[in-house]
């Protein structure tokens, strides 16, 4: 069984960066056809896909955020991390990480979530 679990900072001040990580567990993010990705929903609002990394290592943005954006792992943990710089409120949302497959073609695993205000 996949597990999937966010950690980071509940709390960001404006212009700074936010940086969360997400532990897998049951699987290894290497293995071939998985992306592994950031998702988030902002209070009253749909999901938004932020970025993927796939078991190869090569990285996808949502180009509304690209610029901001990066997405990075850690094999040796079996970690992959986001950073969104200059964050500012209209950031403030539940951060989620998910796996997905070309395969698949959907999110098959989740973890919990985990939420992030920018306030000063």
């Amino acid at each position: 069984q996949v597990q999937l679990q966010e950690s980071g900072p509940g709390l960001v001040k404006p212009s700074q960066t936010l940086s969360l990580t997400c532990t897998v567990s049951g699987g290894s993010i290497t293995t071939n056809v998985y992306y592994w990705s950031w998702i988030r929903q902002p209070p009253g609002k749909g999901l938004e896909w932020i970025a993927n990394i796939a078991y190869s290592g090569t990285t996808y943005y949502n180009p509304s955020l690209e610029s901001r954006t990066s997405i990075s792992r850690d094999t040796s943990k079996n970690q992959f991390t986001l950073q969104l710089n200059s964050v500012t409120p209209e950031d403030t949302a539940v951060y989620y990480c998910a796996r997905t497959s070309e395969t698949i073609g959907a999110y098959d695993y989740w973890g919990q979530g985990t939420q992030v205000t920018v306030s000063s």
